[in-house]
């Protein structure tokens, strides 16, 4: 076997992690979670809801199901060559699985975070117990397990660039759409029955769990060659876990993955997953995975796809982005705790989903036209988002069963 060095890290990721072509495929993956309609506030065990799903068969539109630890599920599309075909099947693959489970009293709920049950871990893969051993181990033992089993996301894929100049120019702007995509987009202000202190918990969450796999990868000098960024966030990331040759799965060795370069003997297979393994807001992998997007109510799922793929696929809108978000570029926090009631946010946003309203026929996503401008008028044009359809709620002293306070930059058991 021969020892990978870090030169060879970083052609991996600029061969496979940024590999060019022309822009205009796009995916998407929706994730839900399941809830008794008779009783939401229960957990639906997650071996019911699979052999449901595995007893309607696969979805006719070819996206995948899998399922988190918590028993959220997944459908991830197939790459399509437009939005409006991606929409198309994506949105009957949706309603197979819901139709899957209706007769059994179940429904798929789209929040950022589960609004009324606490963590569950329903998971039985061994990479699983091994992420929660891991966090169990850095100190993230009770945002781990929410992250784990309390989120879900839209995740937007979108191709690299045509070239090496395009990809630097669309991986800037994908971090710069980061806090509006956020802002507009944020769906998860509860938790457990209780207000966190955040429009969207999610990203709270997500900004509080382990920074060296969570952070943006784009911070300062956005001019930096994108491969050279995440070669260095890849080395200097902590291995997760290690699937060994025996087949056994060893987790939080206590090292990063550079100091495993310079010590041990890491394989190609050994990088491909520690790669899966950081869940920076932005992911290459081969396309650009945004990743910062709040679940929607199942009408809405289409929004932030669209709005997405058109600020970053059509030239005249990317301009518009560029201009909207310098402001804004960074705001994750007050993205996630104030959303558009940040008015720079919400001028930002404004901009984007006018310049996204009018790229979309030139995508062939005038069918989205009509979704995307009731989003907008609703919520974006108002400074709003889907957390502000929640009830103000009068101020609750902490009990043992609420969610720990996002308010704070360390968690507790």
């Amino acid at each position: 076997m021969t020892r990978l060095t870090v030169d060879d890290v970083y052609q991996y990721i600029r061969g496979v992690c940024f590999k060019t072509g022309p822009p205009g495929t796009v995916g998407a993956e929706t994730e839900w979670f399941v809830v008794d309609a008779a009783d939401p506030a229960a957990h639906v065990p997650a071996p019911r809801v699979r052999e449901l799903v595995s007893a309607a068969g696969a979805p006719g539109g070819g996206s995948s199901v899998t399922y988190e630890p918590g028993g959220q599920l997944e459908l991830s599309s197939a790459p399509f060559p437009g939005l409006a075909p991606l929409h198309a099947a994506l949105t009957r693959d949706i309603a197979h699985i819901r139709d899957a489970l209706e007769p059994a009293g179940l429904t798929l709920a789209g929040h950022g975070v589960d609004p009324v049950r606490r963590p569950r871990f329903q998971a039985d893969h061994p990479r699983y117990q091994c992420m929660r051993d891991y966090f169990d181990s850095g100190g993230f033992a009770d945002v781990g397990l929410a992250m784990m089993c309390s989120t879900a996301s839209v995740q937007v894929c979108l191709d690299i660039g045509a070239d090496a100049a395009d990809a630097a120019r669309r991986w800037r702007l994908a971090h710069a759409l980061g806090p509006v995509l956020v802002a507009a987009f944020a769906n998860s202000p509860r938790h457990a029955g209780r207000r966190t202190g955040f429009r969207s918990s999610r990203q709270g969450i997500w900004t509080r769990l382990d920074p060296c796999r969570t952070r943006p990868v784009l911070r300062d000098g956005a001019d930096a060659d994108p491969a050279e960024a995440w070669t260095r966030y890849a080395l200097d990331a902590r291995v997760m876990l290690v699937h060994t040759a025996k087949g056994e799965w060893v987790s939080a060795p206590g090292l990063s993955f550079g100091e495993w370069l310079a010590e041990g003997e890491p394989c190609a297979e050994d990088l491909e997953y520690h790669l899966s393994t950081l869940f920076p807001p932005v992911r290459p992998r081969g396309w650009l995975e945004l990743r910062m997007i709040d679940a929607l109510p199942e009408r809405y799922w289409p929004v932030p796809v669209a709005v997405a793929a058109a600020l970053l696929d059509d030239p005249a809108a990317a301009r518009a982005a560029e201009a909207a978000t310098e402001p804004v570029a960074g705001r994750w926090e007050r993205a996630a705790r104030c959303a558009l009631a940040d008015a720079a946010l919400a001028d930002a946003a404004r901009a984007c989903f006018r310049a996204a309203l009018d790229a979309l026929p030139r995508l062939g996503g005038s069918g989205l036209v009509p979704l995307v401008a009731e989003y907008a008028e609703r919520y974006v044009e108002r400074g709003r988002s889907p957390a502000d359809d929640e009830p103000a709620a009068p101020p609750q002293a902490p009990t043992p069963t609420a969610f720990p306070s996002l308010e704070d930059q360390t968690w507790h058991r």
